[in-house]
């Protein structure tokens, strides 16, 4: 179970709109120092917060919970001490040999945590009303905006939906710059097409918003909208981390995280990194036999 302290911080990355990995040992086997219950948080930059293991389980799950953010996705780790276990995916499982473990084989979850789709609403009018409400109640983060100018820059949706009042065109235009995932407006075919004809970006706009469903209530056409959206597959653009930095540990062979915490010595010229502080010992002991000289 995460201690108090990490549900603390867990709560505060999650309220920041923050993405992390909740790392969860399941199963330890001796003589590991990690216990079933035992948990950390991975942060984008390679921060670990907790504790899962020894330096060497962490480094590995450093790597791969950086790797989930990318995807959003689950996964089960086990890492063994077999030096002969290449890492293999298969069916969520994701098999690792790092021949530095003190001892038995460690199966940790992890679980990507991407905040919910950012969706701006604009309007006054039952539908925006049944949008805002639709919208929380499956779990977005459904903002009102009161004009362009509240458009988040970060939106991943902006759902317009004014009857022609206010700054419709303005509004769609700031999401059309915002590179939202998803820009619906919703109004009859012939007077959406004429809205959206003098956007620079036009193409962009879904007019009428919502999947046909023959929706006739604000709640109905609130739901064919977010169906709609889903059909999109629009996520928080939490996921468009750039891709993570690895290298190989010189001495052992294991994929390293490069960030910040990745232990690291540099040698002729260029920089190593390692899984553990035993690796790092025995490269600084003897750096030509393990340096890459090609």
């Amino acid at each position: 179970m995460p201690s108090p302290e990490l549900l603390e911080q867990a709560n505060a990355l999650r309220a920041g709109r923050r993405p992390f990995v909740l790392a969860t040992v399941v199963r330890a086997q001796r003589p590991t120092s990690a216990k079933p219950g035992d948990c950390a948080l991975v942060l984008p930059d390679g921060t670990v917060e907790g504790f899962v293991g020894g330096n060497c389980a962490e480094s590995t799950v450093r790597a791969q919970g950086i790797r989930l953010l990318g995807t959003g996705e689950t996964a089960l780790l086990r890492i063994t001490p077999d030096p002969d276990d290449e890492e293999v995916l298969e069916d969520g499982v994701v098999t690792v040999g790092n021949p530095c473990l003190s001892g038995g084989t460690l199966e940790i979850f992890l679980e990507a945590q991407l905040p919910p789709a950012l969706v701006a609403v604009f309007g006054t009018a039952p539908v925006a009303r049944a949008l805002l409400s639709v919208g929380r109640a499956i779990g977005y983060d459904v903002r009102e905006v009161d004009g362009p100018d509240s458009v988040p820059a970060d939106a991943d949706a902006v759902l317009v939906a004014s009857h022609g009042r206010g700054d419709e065109e303005d509004v769609l235009q700031a999401a059309i710059t915002a590179r939202a995932g998803y820009i619906g407006l919703i109004a009859s075919r012939r007077r959406g097409a004429k809205v959206v004809e003098a956007l620079d970006g036009a193409e962009l706009v879904h007019t009428p918003a919502g999947l046909d469903i023959g929706a006739r209530t604000p709640a109905e056409i609130a739901v064919s909208v977010y169906a709609e959206l889903v059909s999109c597959r629009v996520r928080a653009r939490a996921r468009e981390l750039p891709e993570p930095a690895e290298a190989p540990d010189p001495v052992c062979g294991m994929t390293v995280a490069v960030v910040g915490d990745s232990l690291q010595l540099p040698y002729e010229g260029r920089r190593y990194y390692f899984c553990g502080p035993g690796c790092r010992e025995a490269f600084a002991d003897d750096p030509a036999r393990y340096a890459d000289h090609d």
